[in-house]
């Protein structure tokens, strides 16, 4: 008989906005149908897998906090193994659906390449049969290119091509494993691919080698016939000097300029979002707008803290604001909500793995019901259609065109005189998410 890791938790249930009960969500109600889908088809939540089984909870002045029972804090294999089984109870019992992982989050790097890749294969074939009992699904995959003191000065842009060789090889066997486990997409996160200072730095010939490392994967992706999503994830400075996936616009513009736009889309994070010094709601219109939104690392992070802190998403104003533009776009179709976001060092005990995850889906789901409402009453998008209309008219079109010159648009400024300028309502237009909440 296998011994649970959760024995006093059983699965979370809905229990409505006045429930008293510490584990039970109050606005997750999971089947309940919000404009034409369930919440759960809507939010499609997942957890990750560094923060939930692998964070100790330390900082840069002190060792982890974590509480792992279940971990006998060696490197092994059967460690490994056994943490997994204990990562899908947590699903289970917390109602999660997918889930998402780094390559050396599950599975110990070995002396060489080949002992790693055995490890991970071991790993692998013990999450592909937990997924088989359970129906849980991966969302994405990804390889961890930065935590290796091998990747000290970037992986697929090292200044040393044998260090860009063990990357490739890593994203190769990430992709396979990926693709075995039925991945509906794989993340490339720069996390070292920047500079520290450009004094010692060629950005031109870095760039260059990074879209090809990115070339590669395509190629693979279609000699293995991995029909997931590929996602950029744009993440500033941190932790260089600069990134060269810093934000949205940024990776849009490296995709176009190394024709791979069609080849990925983009993973959006609202502490990254934050950090880059844009709103979440920046970063996923220009994703939308450019076709390339497609999934959302769900967390929030400290304005007075300039790090990447991935508190986990417990506003619901901004998960209002994050839904609104998924409702948008049409819904998620391989991508979700990944809960990239680790509980606070001071909530250390397993227990609140629990009460981190119902904050965040809480407050996501809220958010949904906000959005939904805004949507329902039309009210926002029809003031941000009449405030453009003139653009509708003869004039707009001629200019979108092209048929109107300079000249021509002098001779039509004469004649209108001083145009009379209609109010923004900012304020008015950002009260309509109180009104709904």
């Amino acid at each position: 008989m296998t011994t649970e890791a959760f024995p006093d938790v059983r699965k979370i249930a809905y229990q409505g906005i006045d429930g008293d009960q510490p584990l039970g969500f109050r606005r997750y109600e999971p089947e309940r149908m919000i404009a034409g889908k369930s919440m759960r088809d809507h939010l499609r939540f997942a957890s990750c897998y560094w923060h939930t089984m692998r964070n100790p909870l330390a900082d840069p002045f002190g060792v982890g906090t974590s509480q792992t029972p279940w971990d006998d804090g060696t490197q092994s294999v059967e460690n490994a193994c056994r943490r997994v089984g204990v990562f899908f109870e947590f699903l289970e019992k917390i109602d999660i659906d997918f889930f998402c992982f780094h390559d050396r989050d599950i599975a110990p790097e070995g002396a060489n390449v080949a002992e790693s890749e055995r490890n991970l294969e071991a790993v692998v074939e013990t999450i592909e049969a937990e997924m088989k009992k359970s129906g849980r699904r991966l969302l994405w995959g990804t390889a961890c290119l930065f935590t290796h003191q091998r990747y000290a000065s970037g992986a697929g842009t090292s200044p040393l091509v044998d260090v860009f060789c063990h990357a490739a090889a890593q994203v190769k066997v990430a992709l396979e494993a990926t693709h075995r486990l039925g991945g509906e997409g794989y993340v490339f996160w720069g996390g070292r691919e920047g500079y520290g200072s450009i004094i010692n730095t060629d950005m031109k010939r870095e760039r260059r080698s990074l879209a090809r490392l990115l070339h590669l994967a395509v190629d693979h992706k279609h000699r293995i016939g991995f029909k997931g999503q590929f996602y950029i994830e744009p993440k500033p400075k941190e932790p260089t000097t600069h990134q060269y996936d810093s934000d949205a616009a940024t990776c849009l513009n490296f995709l176009r300029e190394f024709d791979l736009l069609e080849h990925f889309k983009l993973n959006i994070e609202t502490n990254h979002a934050w950090l880059a010094g844009h709103t979440m709601e920046h970063e996923l219109q220009t994703s939308m707008d450019a076709g390339a939104l497609g999934s959302i690392d769900a967390n929030m992070g400290v304005w007075t803290n300039g790090w990447d802190t991935d508190n986990f998403p417990t506003d619901p104003i901004l998960g209002a604001q994050i839904m609104r533009c998924v409702l948008k776009m049409g819904g998620f179709t391989t991508g979700g909500l990944n809960f990239d976001a680790k509980r606070r060092r001071e909530s250390f005990q397993p227990i609140d793995m629990f009460h981190s995850h119902i904050a965040g889906m809480d407050a996501m789901a809220h958010g949904l019901e906000i959005a939904s409402k805004i949507q329902e009453d039309g009210g926002l998008d029809a003031f941000i259609q009449d405030r453009y209309a003139s653009w509708d008219g003869p004039l707009g079109k001629r200019i979108l065109e092209g048929t109107a010159t300079l000249g021509d648009l002098r001779d039509e400024a004469a004649r209108i005189g001083e145009p009379d300028l209609p109010s923004g309502r900012q304020e008015m237009l950002e009260g309509v998410f109180n009104r709904f909440v």
